[in-house]
């Protein structure tokens, strides 16, 4: 049994460092020794009762833990792949082959496997898997589920099956021939504050205590991860950025606050301060030293940077935004705060999201070009930009007219 640095007992494949950080470990069936680091207890014991649980009763033959360490020599022959059941691949997929995805995604997998493709395809062999299996389970989505979460469970199982053929257990893709039934989300599909529900949500925020970080995500787009987990070391008040290269989130199913990476390589940017932003940050910052902290602020979590490899740790005494109770506020809360000041206000409900996107409508009807507001909000593709939010309503399109009428050159005038 592992002790702490002050010869307590902490379990058995629990033990604490010199440097703080506790160190979870445990043996396999298959006799590969798993362990990983934490900066909390709690973190490890959760860790450790998971990665337990999974060795216990996941089904996968032996030979596959060693294949994902890279220890099986390069002329070993695997046994019988496409005896393997889709359930049995979906779990070493999400064990093994992405083990460093962004917990939300894990999760958004997780759940549309559980929902929709494993009650279709779950006990098929996965070499048996066809087209037609694919299609229906998009099929049998059509009319309980909104178009974007279909299309979620296409890419999770595309890319399921991806790892599938890239891995050798399956020579031909199933998907190749199945098409995304429904299109990226439409401006309808997506909530959007007018003008006007935004005049009337900010009157209402002004006696909020998250005014700021509402303000601030109507002024810059950002996630509400990439705002949870700003830092002080990344504005620069001088010359009037802030810098996006980590997020921050918090996991109810382990209760532990978890740092991470942006969404894609293209969420590192850097994005120019407007002034209310600027003079938000500003005040903040001069007033940082008088906050309360509560004790457990008092952390560093790690964690993996996609665009160099290495570690990386997130200080929380460094957070821009903490709550009265000295520590940052969790998504879901900023949601509830959100739908009683949009009752007060008046309006419909909307989440945090939902500040986003209507900072990007709000670019769009200020002419910011579609190629500078993808930096800005850190897209992956221009494409994604323009699906969705470069929209045409009716009031843009007589705009367009005036301004077409009002810069014809004096010679065509006269035709």
């Amino acid at each position: 049994m592992g002790k702490d640095l002050k010869g307590r007992e902490l379990g058995t494949g629990l033990a604490q460092r010199k440097d703080g950080r506790y160190t979870a470990r445990f043996v396999t069936r298959t006799g590969y020794r798993k362990q990983s680091y934490f900066d909390t207890l709690p973190q490890a014991r959760s860790w450790l009762q998971d990665a337990q649980y999974n060795d216990k009763h996941k089904s996968i033959v032996a030979p596959f833990d060693m294949v994902a360490k890279d220890i099986v020599s390069s002329n070993a022959e695997l046994p019988e792949l496409n005896d393997m059941t889709v359930d049995e691949f979906f779990e070493f997929w999400m064990n093994y082959l992405i083990p460093d995805l962004r917990s939300n995604t894990k999760r958004n997998y997780r759940d549309r496997y559980i929902h929709n493709i494993q009650p279709v395809i779950g006990r098929l062999k996965v070499g048996d898997v066809r087209p037609f299996h694919c299609k229906k389970v998009l099929l049998d989505m059509e009319e309980d589920y909104s178009p974007s979460t279909v299309v979620q469970t296409y890419i999770a199982m595309g890319t399921l099956f991806k790892a599938a053929r890239e891995n050798g257990v399956i020579d031909k893709h199933p998907m190749d021939t199945v098409k995304c039934p429904t299109a990226r989300k439409s401006m309808s599909d997506i909530k959007v504050l007018t003008v006007e529900e935004q005049t009337k949500f900010l009157e209402v925020a002004k006696r909020s205590n998250n005014y700021d970080q509402y303000v601030l995500l109507l002024q810059t787009g950002l996630r509400t991860g990439e705002l949870v987990g700003l830092t002080w070391d990344s504005v620069d008040l001088k010359n009037k950025t802030i810098s996006i290269d980590k997020s921050l989130e918090y996991r109810h199913s382990r209760g532990t606050w978890e740092a991470g990476p942006p969404k894609t390589t293209a969420g590192y940017r850097t994005i120019p301060l407007t002034s209310k932003a600027y003079n938000i940050l500003a005040r903040l910052y001069d007033a940082r030293k008088n906050r309360y902290e509560a004790p457990e602020l008092n952390t560093q979590l790690e964690f993996k940077d996609k665009l160099t490899g290495e570690i990386r740790y997130l200080n929380m005494k460094d957070l821009v935004f903490i709550n009265r109770k000295g520590m940052p506020t969790k998504n879901s809360s900023y949601d509830t705060h959100l739908y009683k000041l949009c009752d007060e206000a008046g309006i419909k409900h909307i989440s945090m999201h939902v500040l986003r996107h209507s900072y990007a409508t709000r670019a769009i009807e200020r002419q910011i070009p579609p190629k500078t507001l993808q930096r800005l909000l850190g897209h992956a593709s221009l494409q994604v930009t323009m699906d969705t939010y470069v929209h045409v309503t009716e009031n843009t399109k007589i705009e367009a007219i005036k301004q077409f009428e009002e810069n014809e050159p004096e010679s065509l005038r006269m035709v």
